[in-house]
């Protein structure tokens, strides 16, 4: 009975009526109060959503953002109790939202926005000794890299945009075209965002996919992964080894 009544109620909040079932003396009254209730949920998950895509909130404003906030929840609302799921289609709404049409950097920010908080709440792992790369031989070693690491591709500088609507940020001149984005989780549990070369995003894509540190070198200048080993070790990046 209960599973009956979850989603007709959920179902309730998102069509704007009360839910089956329920009588009263005063039937104005109980729609009056679910009214407020609806919209209290509604107020809730704006906020919410304005917690995870701060840097969207910041450049549309507080309040086109509530109002955005409230056509995304009824085209893509949540469908679990976990918050911190919630978003992942957000980039993509507002890649075919029309009034931000002029503003098509929004959905690469919105992209990292949602990649932060799902680097934040990834598995933790403990990052391996350097001692453990230490005469490993690059053709036979293999690399496992935090959960959190992710590069993303992106069309616009949106690395550039979303670090300039940091608090406390120095606005600076926007590079022109795309920008590759990494993002991970460091020791510290703080999530920075890092614009990185075509190259870099190559070689750390190669041992994500699996290959041998040897194999992905290909795309580092003069096949050197020393630099951009020590770089992934530098942010706890690396948290496992294993020899073919």
């Amino acid at each position: 009975m209960q599973r009956d009544i979850q989603p007709a109620f959920r179902d309730a909040l998102r069509a704007g009526h009360l839910p089956p079932g329920i009588t009263a003396a005063d039937p104005s009254e109980v729609a009056r109060r679910f009214a407020v209730y609806r919209n209290n949920v509604a107020t809730s998950l704006g906020q919410a959503l304005a917690r995870r895509f701060p840097v969207i909130e910041r450049l549309v404003g507080p309040e086109f953002f509530a109002g955005l906030a409230q056509v995304y929840l009824a085209a893509d609302p949540p469908t679990t109790p976990v918050l911190a799921e919630w978003g992942a289609g957000f980039a993509e709404f507002l890649g075919g939202f029309a009034p931000l049409s002029g503003w098509p950097f929004m959905a690469d920010v919105a992209r990292i926005e949602y990649a932060r908080g799902r680097a934040f709440h990834a598995a933790d792992a403990t990052p391996v000794d350097l001692a453990t790369l230490t005469d490993a031989d690059p053709a036979l070693l293999r690399l496992t890299l935090h959960p959190s690491v992710l590069v993303l591709r992106l069309d616009h500088p949106a690395v550039s945009i979303w670090a300039q609507n940091q608090p406390g940020a120095t606005p600076l001149p926007l590079p022109q075209g795309p920008e590759i984005a990494l993002i991970l989780r460091d020791p510290a549990h703080a999530v920075p965002v890092a614009a990185i070369s075509s190259a870099q995003a190559a070689f750390i894509e190669a041992l994500l996919a699996g290959a041998t540190v040897a194999a992905a070198a290909s795309f580092c200048p003069a096949r050197d992964p020393v630099p951009q080993l020590a770089a992934l070790m530098a942010r706890g990046a690396i948290v496992g080894a294993h020899r073919q």
